[in-house]
């Protein structure tokens, strides 16, 4: 069968991890699935005679009792102080420098700043925050409605299937084909300007990311506007037209046409390279599963994720997301605590045979960029996977 996934390179430390509900609502109980171990590709290992029918249960017992599930509402205050302080120095900067160039390097701030604010709305999101579903329900809908310009209602319903199935063909919105293309078979045959996009689409990976803020906010707009069932729609719109609306505004107000066009340029740029550059070291290059392959929860989850090493300088600039496999397996687990749970996943993902993925962050760039040039060029197989190497059969 097929194997798509990352080549192992000095960067990269393959040991053993564990994995946790998929969807955001999840509270840290597996779903039903057939024991049938796989990645990439994906190879799949029958389950062999006492075998426990769902390995997840126990690790899930394990730090449920650590105690590391518990809300940590006063590190949620801390972070929204600041940030609402880092904000109000933004806008005073904004508004008092006047026009210099030096307005763009507030505008990087600000993109920096919109995107520590969508982590935060991501975490809420996830149920982190609060005790009860519907104030991180609101509360993610304000901060990222109205702080980011993102509609919640989008995101939601994309990222809980991303979290159900991730690097799932034909289910993982992630993956699936749109500037960029991950699987390879979905880059035959892509004509004109796409094509020429596509096989150089690895080299053209940050500089397409300089667009993702486009991208996120047309999905907010078109969303609140065309798509059905959206809850609080005309909240949701409502706040989304203040953010999108309003900031530029203000921006145009206090340097004019030309300087306020440069600053949003600058802005947008800088969001949709950071927030993007976030996220796609996660999963990007790791294994695919095919559509209809049974794999068992725990490592669904492992297989499809990669950590990124980097202590708490990168956990800060990925808001905890560095610790993809620890939040895939729990995603209500308070971010700031998925580095505490880390050594117990990688133990039971060690005792248990389930390889356990981290590298570094320019060696995660790296393996992404190569694995999206290949797929572009049309490699069917486009790099040897080893977790996949360690489930084929013998």
């Amino acid at each position: 069968m097929r194997r798509i996934g990352e080549t192992r390179t000095p960067d990269t430390v393959t040991s053993e991890a564990s994995p946790n509900p998929g969807g955001i609502t999840s509270a840290g109980r597996p779903r039903p699935q057939s024991a049938t171990g796989a990645s990439s590709g994906v190879a799949t290992r029958k389950r062999t005679a006492g075998e426990r029918p769902n390995e997840f249960v126990e690790l899930a017992r394990q730090v449920k009792e650590s105690g590391l599930m518990d809300r940590r509402a006063g590190s949620y205050v801390l972070r929204l102080i600041v940030l609402s302080l880092a904000f109000a120095g933004a806008v005073t900067l904004l508004l008092t420098l006047g026009s210099t160039a030096w307005q763009l390097a507030v505008a990087a701030l600000f993109g920096i700043l919109f995107t520590q604010l969508a982590f935060l709305s991501h975490d809420s999101a996830h149920q982190q925050v609060f005790s009860t579903g519907r104030r991180n329900e609101w509360f993610s809908r304000i901060v990222g409605n109205l702080g980011v310009g993102l509609s919640y209602g989008w995101w939601l319903k994309k990222h809980s299937r991303h979290h159900a199935l991730p690097n799932t063909i034909g289910h993982d919105g992630d993956i699936a084909t749109g500037a960029l293309v991950f699987v390879p078979e979905e880059a035959e045959g892509r004509k004109g300007f796409m094509g020429w996009i596509t096989r150089r689409q690895g080299w053209l990976f940050f500089p397409l990311l300089s667009l993702f803020a486009f991208a996120l906010h047309y999905n907010a707009i078109r969303t609140v506007l065309f798509a059905p069932k959206v809850k609080h729609r005309a909240l949701e719109a409502a706040l989304v037209a203040i953010r999108l609306i309003g900031f530029p505004a203000l921006v145009f107000i206090a340097l004019g046409p030309w300087l306020g066009l440069a600053f949003l340029g600058v802005q947008l740029a800088v969001f949709g390279v950071y927030m993007g550059g976030s996220f796609a070291p996660n999963h990007k290059g790791m294994p695919l599963i095919p559509k209809d392959e049974k794999v068992d929860f725990l490592r669904r989850q492992v297989l499809t994720s990669r950590n990124i090493r980097g202590g708490l300088l990168v956990e800060w600039a990925m808001g905890g997301l560095n610790y993809q496999i620890e939040h895939h397996l729990f995603p209500r687990m308070p971010s700031m605590n998925l580095r505490k749970v880390r050594p117990i996943v990688q133990q039971y993902c060690a005792e248990h045979d389930i390889p356990y993925t981290e590298t570094g962050i320019v060696g995660a760039y790296v393996i992404v960029i190569r694995y999206l040039n290949r797929v572009g060029l049309g490699h069917a197989d486009p790099m040897e996977c080893p977790i996949t190497a360690q489930y084929r059969p013998s």
